[in-house]
């Protein structure tokens, strides 16, 4: 009898001493409520509706359709082991779907597969990256997956399902769950042409006016770029294990299209790469900004001090309270050294300019 915990923890670490296969909700918990949706379809039907009730998804076990369970929301863990009882998945997969810390992944327990990744979805207020674990269980005839929350990250499959006859709706459960890691390596790719913008803008910014804030911008984009190819690199691993996988669960002419899969994760790795790059060399020309900025305004002083130097000097010597100073009672002193400190002053601006110091 698996064991229960309540209480959802914030962190892995808090499980310390907990048994193997304790079902409790790790992470934030992004949705208070869970919703059971279930999807079943042929090349002729489609029926889409919402479950109330866990028993009842046992008949979906003597259907010949392809039946797509969607569980959004993972807080109600009672739920959550009714599922698993009711489809025999071990308890360490669901202690591992309900532990959305996990490290992307694929295993095989012979009469199903388990697969694991995170899914990423990009706000719609400024570049703010929202993370969300999908686990995936594959059967004969039937997928089920595991959302931390209700969005639309699987709308456009839904759509299809809805209003095509072609492939998705004559092909089983593993074009299905091709179909759903192909959506999410997708988001990946829109992630990648956000940031790419990002990276431009604050490019742009840093030639025109760099300050704090592009610092800060600067700073915030790369952090979310080392997390984004912490999340993405291991689904290459993940792709090339359902592809050597010989189960019978995933059928020879549906490994094309995780090769396809595959592909776009290669691309998504190494576009992730050089955006990291590109961040790291936005932080070394804005310090080098930053660095010219105040070398102009040093140069600047400079050329006041250099200027004001010999006119302190004349000011000093005539300002010393000597008796027999020369010039000192002659009328035209004042207007004279007012005609040296010009003509010094212009001497300078001109040599100045000739050397080409401003």
């Amino acid at each position: 009898m698996k064991e229960i915990a309540t209480e959802p923890l914030t962190s892995s670490s808090e499980k310390a001493g907990l048994p193997p296969g304790t079902l409790v909700h790790v992470g934030k918990a992004l949705e208070t409520e869970t919703r059971i949706s279930v999807i079943e379809y042929d090349g002729l039907n489609y029926k889409e509706y919402i479950v109330q009730s866990i028993d009842k998804l046992l008949l979906h076990n003597k259907n010949k359709t392809t039946v797509w369970i969607n569980i959004e929301g993972l807080t109600d863990t009672k739920t959550i082991e009714s599922i698993g009882q009711n489809f025999g998945i071990h308890p360490l997969v669901l202690e591992d779907i309900l532990n959305t810390n996990q490290r992307p992944r694929f295993e095989d327990y012979g009469n199903y597969l388990f697969i694991v990744l995170k899914a990423l979805l990009l706000d719609k207020v400024g570049f703010s990256v929202n993370y969300e674990q999908t686990s995936i269980i594959v059967m004969e005839n039937i997928v089920i997956t595991f959302k931390e929350k209700q969005d639309n990250l699987f709308e456009p499959i839904k759509h299809r399902l809805s209003t095509s006859k072609g492939r998705i709706r004559v092909s089983g459960a593993d074009y299905l769950a091709y179909a759903i890691l192909d959506i999410v390596v997708d988001q990946y790719m829109i992630i990648g042409d956000s940031l790419v913008d990002v990276i431009e803008g604050i490019e742009s910014e840093l030639l025109a006016n760099p300050s704090r804030r592009t610092l800060a911008s600067i700073q915030s984009v790369k952090r979310e770029a080392i997390f984004i190819r912490k999340t993405v690199s291991p689904v290459r691993e993940l792709l090339v294990g359902i592809q050597h996988n010989e189960s019978t669960l995933i059928q020879e002419k549906s490994l094309i299209y995780f090769r396809d899969v595959y592909d776009h994760s290669i691309r998504v790795i190494e576009s992730m790469d050089s955006y990291r790059e590109l961040v790291s060399g936005l932080l070394d020309i804005y310090l080098s900004s930053v660095s010219n900025k105040m070398n102009e305004t040093m140069k600047v002083l400079t050329i006041f001090a250099s200027i004001f130097i010999p006119l302190t000097f004349i000011s000093g010597i005539y300002g010393m309270n000597f008796e027999y100073m020369p010039e000192l009672k002659w009328k035209w002193s004042y207007p004279l050294i007012w005609i040296v400190f010009i003509i010094i002053t212009v001497a300078l601006l001109i040599f100045f300019k000739k050397k080409k110091w401003f």
